[in-house]
């Protein structure tokens, strides 16, 4: 950590310094060691106000408040930091999850940002003739799928049959006449 502080238009004491410093190495819990901070305080009519600028991994983040007591200041401070920190690794994990090797190997290898309203994956089934119990029975013995595509042998007509959410009943798709 590498921490810088200044006093604008007055004499800084050495209480608030170490008290600067140890709000600001708690922060290491969440962003580690490897940071830049400066924290600049000014005094302005009845306000005593505290601006901290963190720079972590490319990420540049500042609080500003102002009260009455310089201390108050820095809580608040160190407070809307973390929040932007916590805010910042949420991010970059659902980034992280969403860019993993799997995810782009699902995609084809390109990203889906490029692609937009075309079909990107076929899925081949063979449609037998079965009734509709029969259907049944198969999408029952069929823990991979969730849906059979079938021709009813009472309409001669395309149906699918699919297991619902509930895991114990089924739901069928019929043409309309």
């Amino acid at each position: 950590m590498n921490l810088n502080i200044t006093g604008k238009d007055f004499e800084l004491t050495d209480s608030i310094k170490n008290y600067i410093e140890d709000k600001v190495n708690k922060l290491s819990k969440y962003i580690g060691d490897e940071f830049d901070a400066t924290a600049t305080l000014k005094i302005e009519g009845n306000e005593q106000v505290a601006e901290i600028r963190i720079t972590f991994a490319g990420e540049v983040i500042k609080a500003v408040t102002a009260s009455k007591d310089l201390y108050s200041s820095v809580d608040k401070d160190i407070d809307i930091l973390e929040g932007q920190i916590r805010k910042i690794k949420t991010k970059k994990d659902k980034q992280n999850m969403t860019d993993t090797i799997r995810f782009q190997n699902s995609q084809g290898g390109q990203d889906s940002d490029d692609i937009e309203g075309e079909i990107i994956k076929t899925i081949y089934y063979s449609i037998k003739p079965l009734t509709p119990e029969d259907a049944k029975l198969v999408l029952e013995g069929d823990v991979k799928n969730k849906f059979l595509p079938f021709i009813n042998v009472d309409t001669n007509k395309v149906n699918v049959i699919y297991k619902l959410k509930d895991g114990k009943n089924f739901g069928m798709l019929e043409p309309e006449d």
